[in-house]
This record gives C-alpha cells, structure tokens and sequence, in this order.
C-alpha cells in the first residue's frame, strides 16, 4: 500500500470517527509533497482529518454574491478573507468561506478570539457547520459565526462563545439585515443581494 493510500484509508467523513491523529503540520507537508491535492476540501478537527462535499453551484453562487458585497463595504481597517485557513491550534484547521478580522494581522498568528466573524455557506453540510463545526469555533473562541443555509437562506447567528457552543443563537429570516456585532459596516440582507430561498425548501 502506498503512502497517498495509506492516507485515503484513514481519512474519515463528518460522520464516521477518526483513524489516526494528525498534526497541521503533517496535513501541510502532505500538500507540499502532493500527497493530499491542493484543491481537496478538507478540515483537521482534533487531529481527525474530514472530507467536506463538493461545493454545489448553489454554493458558489450565494459565496460570490457575499464577496461582491463585503470588498465593496469593508472599510480599511477590515480584512476579508474568503477561504483561508484558520490555524485553532496545531491539531485542528478550518476554512470558513468568510474570515473578518482587523487589517494588519499576519494569517500565520490569526487565532479564534482575532476573528471577529466567520461565515459558512452550507448546503449538503449543512449539519456539520451547525453541529460539530459550531462546537469547534466556540471552543476557540471565534466571537460570531454565521451559518447561511444555500437553501432556504435562513441565516442562523452564534455570538458569545463558550466551552462548546455559543449562548446566543438566532435563525434570521433572508429579508432580516445581518449585522455583525464587531463589524457593523458589513450589515447585509441577502435579498438585496439578489439572492432568493429556493420554493421548495423546507
């Protein structure tokens, strides 16, 4: 069995437990030798390697809208960062499709109390980003975190961050404004965007 083998045999899914412990470090120099591609969607969580799904063009489409917006509404002292990795600690790595934190902070020393917001787009992951995942920036002390469902866009809103979840949590409706508590220039309502729930979802 080669290495990349060795590697795809202990990967496991959102719903199935870990294999083998790994360090970000290792993850990095995996991508370095060619081992994990670069554009695999992965995240470290404790040291368990998951596999996220596909971005659909639901996706996209509702993540291009945002960016759109928020290069446009940040002001200077923002940054806004569209998949970056967010180092928590050496053993867990996440990649929010939006990272908001203050201009002039390097990425290698962004933590979870710098980010100030993170927003996921979630459609077939939806559970994840509103279960595990929520645990996760909550324990590292991400102060808000957005969850927009692709489908619907109901917007679910965590702030105040403890031991493992949030204590304030709300599911705002798409035509509600989004206001970020620490980022108050970013404030959007998804349908001026031009984005729309799909009909049928429930």
């Amino acid at each position: 069995m080669n290495t990349h083998t060795r590697f795809r045999a202990s990967l496991a899914t959102a719903d199935d437990p870990a294999r083998r412990r790994w360090s970000v470090a290792e993850i990095e120099q995996m991508v370095a030798a060619g081992i994990i591609a670069e554009h695999e969607r992965i995240e470290l969580i404790d040291g368990e390697v998951v596999v996220m799904s596909p971005k659909g063009a639901r996706h996209e489409m509702i993540k291009i809208a945002l960016n759109r917006f928020f290069q446009r509404a940040a002001p200077d002292n923002l940054e806004i960062a569209p998949e970056t990795t967010l180092r928590l600690d050496q053993h867990s790595f996440v990649e929010p499709d939006f990272c908001v934190f203050k201009r002039g902070i390097d990425l290698k020393s962004l933590d979870g109390p710098k980010v100030l917001l993170a927003i996921e787009v979630a459609d077939s992951s939806l559970a994840y980003d509103t279960g595990r995942k929520i645990g996760i920036y909550a324990a590292y002390g991400v102060r808000e975190v957005w969850v927009v469902n692709a489908n619907t866009l109901v917007t679910r809103v965590h702030r105040n961050p403890a031991k493992t979840s949030y204590r304030t949590k709300r599911d705002l409706a798409p035509a509600r404004r989004l206001v970020p508590a620490s980022a108050a220039d970013l404030a959007v309502c998804l349908t001026d965007l031009g984005l729309a729930p799909i009909a049928d979802a429930t």
